[in-house]
């Protein structure tokens, strides 16, 4: 059995006393689960132990965040595992304890002043607002990307610790906290990061809502082909009728496209590839296109039954539409990917796709 079959088999064991999780206004998270995960050590796989972690490669921390999204798990780990504690190793920074819930947000209108010269590790006073922070409320930390200081190029990373900060009480389409984090002349260590290295983080987080989004893909066209077998209409399962047969063959397209790019941009990720910012792109452009067909043609075969409460479909297309529009659209990193394809002219069009597929 590979490593990370074992990997998975464990987060499973541990998912099944507690999926699903309905999400309302006094349960925005699922605090067992996270505190099941983190003593299995869960919640720091693929960061080195010198730092803190638990050890392990990126596709163990990947099969992790992939097995929680297939099963709707209300916890910040795809955030913690895949950008915001990896971000902070990229700068130098200390990681905060694993077993505490560490989110990821950019700050675009963030202002950020220097405490002290600014060069490398230091400490920076943070202020503004930063909206749509994924699990706010329920996070210890946040680790935020700002745009450097006054006359400075590159980018800012800081740490926040956001505790005590207020956070809003905004939620995505699936009920996941989605607050707006206020800050107020917040004091943080922090880092200042070159262009091309927060670019790379942007795309790592993208790239984790890819990941979160191919595994909740194959799980809707699972379920809609079970359901399409077990379904009898007319004598019949709904399988065996032509029309379904098509749409079923036209949602395993496309999951197959997106899992192919997923694939593909954490393998760039993992052998430092210059292309990882064009590879993560196109994975987040081609799984948000994804979204369309798979969940209107979950939910077309399903038919009334998928739309209900009580029935699991939700519980994912719901997640899909939301992930969908966070960590940048499909329009935003279609023109990341078209710059980057022709950045060469088109004499290097070819050679750019042959890299990043």
């Amino acid at each position: 059995m590979a490593d990370q079959d074992l990997v998975v088999e464990t987060v499973r064991d541990i998912l099944t006393g507690f999926e699903p999780f309905v999400l309302t206004a006094e349960r925005r998270w699922d605090s067992g689960l996270w505190s099941a995960l983190a003593d299995a050590g869960l919640t720091g796989v693929g960061l080195p132990e010198e730092a803190g972690g638990s050890g392990g490669e990126l596709a163990d921390a990947v099969a992790i965040v992939r097995t929680l999204a297939a099963g709707a798990a209300a916890v910040p780990v795809a955030e913690q595992l895949l950008v915001a504690l990896p971000a902070l190793l990229v700068a130098d920074l200390e990681l905060p304890s694993p077993e505490l819930p560490t989110t990821f947000a950019i700050g675009d209108a963030v202002s950020v002043h220097p405490v002290d010269n600014g060069d490398g590790p230091g400490r920076f006073t943070l202020s503004g607002t930063v909206p749509n922070v994924a699990w706010a409320g329920a996070a210890q930390h946040v680790v935020v990307l700002a745009p450097a200081p006054s006359g400075v190029t590159g980018a800012v990373l800081a740490l926040v610790d956001a505790s005590s900060l207020p956070a809003g009480d905004g939620f995505n389409l699936a009920g996941e906290p989605r607050g707006t984090l206020v800050l107020d002349q917040v004091g943080t260590s922090g880092a200042l990061l070159t262009a091309a290295q927060a670019s790379e983080v942007r795309a790592r987080f993208a790239l984790a809502r890819s990941v979160q989004l191919a595994a909740a893909l194959e799980r809707v066209l699972d379920w809609t082909v079970q359901y399409a077998g077990e379904r009898h209409q007319f004598g019949r399962p709904l399988g065996k009728f032509q029309a379904i047969q098509m749409e079923l063959a036209e949602m395993a397209g496309e999951v197959v496209a997106v899992t192919a790019l997923v694939d593909a941009a954490v393998q760039a990720l993992d052998r430092g590839s210059p292309d990882v910012v064009l590879a993560a792109a196109a994975a987040k452009v081609r799984a948000g296109a994804a979204v369309e067909v798979v969940a209107r043609l979950a939910h077309q075969v399903h038919g009334a039954i998928g739309f209900t409460q009580e029935h699991k479909l939700h519980h994912l297309t719901r997640r899909l539409w939301s992930w969908r529009d966070e960590a940048g659209s499909e329009l935003v990193w279609s023109r990341v990917l078209a710059s980057g394809l022709l950045a060469d002219g088109g004499d290097g069009l070819w050679p750019a796709l042959t890299r990043i597929v």
